[in-house]
């Protein structure tokens, strides 16, 4: 009648063995029905239950471990949680306490065993051994029913946990399974079968997602620019990778949901007034595109991750023939951070802005050798100021310049000479907030015309008119404040302009109406850029990347780019999310916040490659990443090659040849990183719940 009476009767025989019985294989929980911590929480997701002899006769250890395998035990960090079980005395009575993994520093749980019997199992009666089984409620004098009440309202007061969210307006509710990312296994631990995930409003355009099961509430976020979102059956959170896994028949219905009210709350409108082509737009958007792992090529097999220093080559350290060189060189190293990247077309070199100072480095034998350091950059009038833009212009024999406190004007400096030999003062009245060539290679010939924007004007500048260099002809001027915030050409000239609201517009020339308008998808646009056909574009917001095809497929301009026609209403373009995967983001050290995309460049080379960077990782859109010591601040391809990558560190410039990097891997992601498992990260998240700002 009570099992394990027998089984520990057929292992008894062997005193020899400290191990009385064993279950090899199962989970170990830590189950907490009152706490708003959840009810239940996966300690060990593979675990080894023992029950061990003692030096003392009739005391016996309760041992659960985590089981390994073969060698992965030298995996173990010196923080790996372990329950740590101790054994003492309390008033005469044995004790067994272990650390409450979930509670605070150094909490313990203790059970308090008073030994009645001091005697061997075997003479014990199935009553005895039957007492010492848990029951479901204490057993109370049938002649007392108002205590019996009593008690049980108790007991139901301590199991019924306060909802924090339940007057919470419910938007839209659907059922799933809630996991979450395990950084020292690789897989995602479940940690609720059954939970809501609710999309909840706490005022106009203001959507969060709680996920609670029961009243115990394990995710609370606002639905807003700082989440990552994949939709893959899939839902990331920001802080921690968590995963909802819905059925396959409400997961269609959530996610449209959940797309509408992020929507909402970034443009602070309402969907029902967007069109309809505008919907399926955005609809469509949210369908998102993995970067894809490559397969191994030969150029990479066979290649030594240990050799990465070795190709990864900073700017060459190489002997100069004149003391001067080496003092330029020096002043350059010291200065503040990097925070500007202009890679030469015509002259294969490449220049860095660090504060006042711009240094000029040269690519050669797939490396970067320092040439030069120019020394505070300065005004025709001699006040030095920090590039907030740097484009190379004139077969790369000038450098355009932009002082953030001066925005009327652009400043020309003779690289030849290392100075500023021009201020071309483009309006009285118009900012000139960024500049771009005339067509993507303009810089390879003696073009003397570009192109800038303000917040919300385009224009054409031509240095060679007389007064303000704003051609009037070639101006267009919106009325509403567009927020532009990036653009580019095409090698035709044709134009692409992206706003901070999301949207993006395509030109056939400057200073007409665009021929097409992509919505926004309420996320600022930081970067763009274009194929040199014109055929696909990249934008960049901070988590992600937007790949769109340009080329229209429907309809009375079938064949055409949306540079040239205007898409049909019915037939807008399908644009593309690029993402890291939720998995890989759980090992880095910040948040997602790309560097803008830049595609592969050179004449009559077709673009196959995309590159990007966060944090301290520079990113392919093959899906290959490589880690620095420090973050990346700029990053672009070598002319001409789309192995080649020009890397600004925040203290260094490398070229970095593309076989350095390869598919990402918690070892290649965060080789020295302290790991969290999930019990540490759950802790942090349900701490965080109960502060929650809602």
């Amino acid at each position: 009648m009570f099992v394990i009476k027998s089984l520990l009767g057929k292992m008894w025989g062997n005193p020899a063995n400290p191990e009385l019985i064993q279950i090899p294989a199962g989970q170990l929980y830590l189950v907490r029905p009152n706490s708003i911590k959840g009810s239940r929480e996966c300690i060990f997701q593979d675990a080894v239950a023992t029950i061990r002899r003692t030096g003392v006769e009739y005391q016996y250890q309760l041992v659960v471990t985590r089981a390994y395998e073969e060698g992965e035990e030298q995996l173990l960090d010196e923080d790996a949680e372990t329950l740590e079980f101790r054994f003492g005395v309390l008033d005469g009575d044995s004790t067994c306490a272990w650390r409450d993994m979930s509670g605070d520093e150094g909490d313990l749980w203790e059970f308090v065993s008073s030994k009645k019997y001091l005697r061997s199992h075997e003479e014990a009666t199935d009553a005895e051994l039957e007492a010492l089984k848990y029951n479901e409620k204490p057993s109370l004098p049938a002649t007392d029913p108002s205590a019996s009440a009593n008690l049980e309202d108790k007991l139901g007061s301590l199991s019924v946990q306060e909802d924090p969210f339940k007057d919470v307006p419910v938007l839209h509710r659907s059922h799933a399974e809630l996991y979450l990312f395990d950084t020292e296994t690789d897989v995602f631990v479940i940690q609720e079968k059954e939970v809501d995930a609710d999309l909840v409003s706490n005022g106009d355009y203001d959507t969060w997602i709680i996920v609670r099961h029961n009243s115990t509430p394990f995710i609370s976020a606002p639905i807003d620019a700082e989440m990552n979102p994949r939709f893959d059956m899939t839902e990331g959170l920001p802080g921690m990778t968590w995963c909802l896994r819905f059925n396959e028949q409400v997961f269609v219905e959530w996610k449209d949901k959940f797309t509408i009210y992020m929507w909402e709350g970034k443009n602070k409108t309402s969907y029902a007034k967007a069109k309809a082509d505008e919907q399926r737009y955005i609809q469509e958007a949210y369908e998102d595109v993995e970067m894809t792992e490559p397969e191994e090529d030969e150029d990479r097999e066979g290649s030594d991750d240990d050799d990465d220093e070795d190709r990864s080559s900073a700017a060459d350290p190489e002997e100069y023939g004149s003391e001067s060189e080496e003092s330029e060189k020096e002043a350059f190293a010291h200065g503040s951070k990097n925070h500007q990247l202009a890679v030469g077309y015509k002259n294969d070199m490449s220049f860095v802005a660090r504060g006042d100072m711009i240094g000029v480095f040269a690519h050669q034998d797939d490396k970067l050798r320092f040439r030069t350091a120019i020394d505070r950059v300065k005004t025709m009038d001699g006040k030095s100021f920090s590039p907030g833009k740097m484009m190379l212009h004139n077969q790369d024999g000038d450098m355009l310049l932009l002082d953030p406190k001066n925005q009327n004007s652009v400043y020309r400096m003779d690289l030849e000479y290392g100075k500023v030999v021009d201020e071309w003062k483009v309006s009285d009245s118009v900012e000139v907030n960024n500049i771009i060539p005339d067509s993507k290679y303009a810089q390879m010939n003696p073009q003397q015309t570009f192109i800038g924007h303000s917040h919300n004007g385009l224009f054409r500048i031509d240095p060679r008119v007389s007064g303000n260099k704003l051609v009037e002809s070639q101006f267009k001027q919106y009325a509403t404040k567009n927020d532009f915030s990036a653009a580019t050409t095409t090698e035709s000239g044709k134009l692409a302009v992206a706003s901070n609201k999301g949207d993006i517009r395509l030109f056939d020339q400057i200073g007409k109406n665009a021929k097409t308008a992509l919505p926004a998808l309420g996320d600022p646009i930081i970067g763009v850029d274009v194929s040199a056909d014109g055929r696909w574009l990249v934008a960049t917001c901070k988590t992600y990347l937007l790949l769109i095809d340009t080329l229209i497929g429907d309809g009375r301009y079938k064949g055409s780019l949306g540079f040239d026609r205007s898409f049909p209403a019915d037939s807008k373009p399908i644009p593309r999310r690029l993402q890291l995967k939720p998995e890989h983001v759980a090992y880095m050290e910040d948040a997602v916040s790309f560097t803008p995309a830049r595609f592969n460049t050179g004449m009559n080379e077709a673009e196959k490659t995309i590159v990007t960077s966060t944090g301290k990782y520079v990113v392919t859109y093959d899906y290959q990443i490589k880690q620095y010591d420090s973050r990346v601040v700029a990053d672009n391809f070598k002319f001409g090659a789309d192995k080649n990558i020009i890397v600004a560190l925040e203290h260094n410039v490398i070229m970095a040849n593309k076989k350095e990097l390869a598919k990402p891997t918690r070892s290649s992601l965060a080789p020295h990183a302290t790991l969290s498992t999930p019990a540490k990260r759950i802790r942090q998240s349900h701490s965080n719940i109960v502060n929650s700002p809602y």
